[in-house]
């Protein structure tokens, strides 16, 4: 079997008017998921409340991320379709491309996916569980539903997946000349550890000694999830992310809810 897995000359199959049109919609997307951060609350600082009101101080945390979505959108765009990764489902709707995958096909693995990795982090956590703190680590702000789903399951593929996997795919092709299956997995595998360590400058700050196994925790729970959603994006298209992750959060809610009520 031939490891290649694309050719440069579908690089330029889609014209850029397209490509626009699809990084437009995909922006818009994953802006709901930005504006569904208003539904919670947010822990402000009491220096900051003094200068802002709540509100203005809600608006102006989404400059953040807005700014950090349209970064992670146009390096997809341009990038994506070099490394053979897709966005079918969208791209038919948008009359952009014929879809490689239907759309059922990538909500039953999406679906099987996002509960298989949201149970082994709950194994996980059990595991781990006499090093995780009793009270939660930094702080956090609790997410509402729709901002789970929305930013979690949405706004999150583009920028991890979507963005940042696609970019290290490319990046590890241009070093390797290369685009095979090692140069994927290296892009999933990356892109969920990166990830996965960005929680530990949070950590260091609210416990100034933190275990290894605390550490370790935080390091293999936060990687499952994003190589099992960075799997998906590589074998089914990027919409199939977005289902896995909007599954991992609602078996997290039912348990949640679960536990709260025994």
């Amino acid at each position: 079997m031939n490891d290649n897995l694309h050719t440069d000359k579908t690089c330029t199959d889609i014209p850029k008017h397209k490509k626009l049109k699809l990084g437009l919609a995909l922006f818009l997307l994953g802006f709901t998921g930005i504006l569904s951060l208003l539904t919670v609350s947010i822990p402000f600082p009491e220096e900051a409340l003094k200068i802002f009101s709540p509100a203005a101080l809600k608006l102006l945390s989404l400059i953040q991320p807005s700014v950090l979505l349209l970064v992670a959108v146009v390096t997809g765009t341009a990038l994506y379709e070099k490394v053979g990764l897709s966005v079918p489902t969208i791209s038919s709707l948008l009359k952009i491309e014929t879809p490689r995958i239907r759309f059922f096909s990538q909500f039953k693995h999406g679906a099987l996916f996002g509960i298989a990795a949201s149970l082994l982090v709950m194994i996980i956590s059990f595991i781990f569980s006499s090093a995780i703190p009793d009270e939660p680590v930094g702080n956090k702000m609790e997410l509402t539903p729709i901002a789970r789903f929305c930013y979690g399951g949405i706004t999150e593929e583009l920028l991890m997946r979507f963005g940042f996997m696609t970019f290290i795919v490319w990046i590890v092709s241009r070093i390797t000349k290369k685009l095979n299956r090692a140069t994927c997995l290296t892009g999933i595998v990356v892109s969920a550890l990166l990830f996965a360590l960005g929680h530990f400058p949070v950590v260091f700050v609210v416990i100034p000694h933190p275990t290894v196994w605390l550490l370790a925790y935080i390091l293999i729970g936060n990687s499952i999830a994003g190589i099992a959603f960075g799997w998906l994006y590589w074998k089914k298209g990027l919409e199939s992310a977005f289902v896995a992750h909007v599954f991992f959060h609602a078996v997290v809610i039912i348990s949640n809810l679960i536990h709260n009520y025994i």
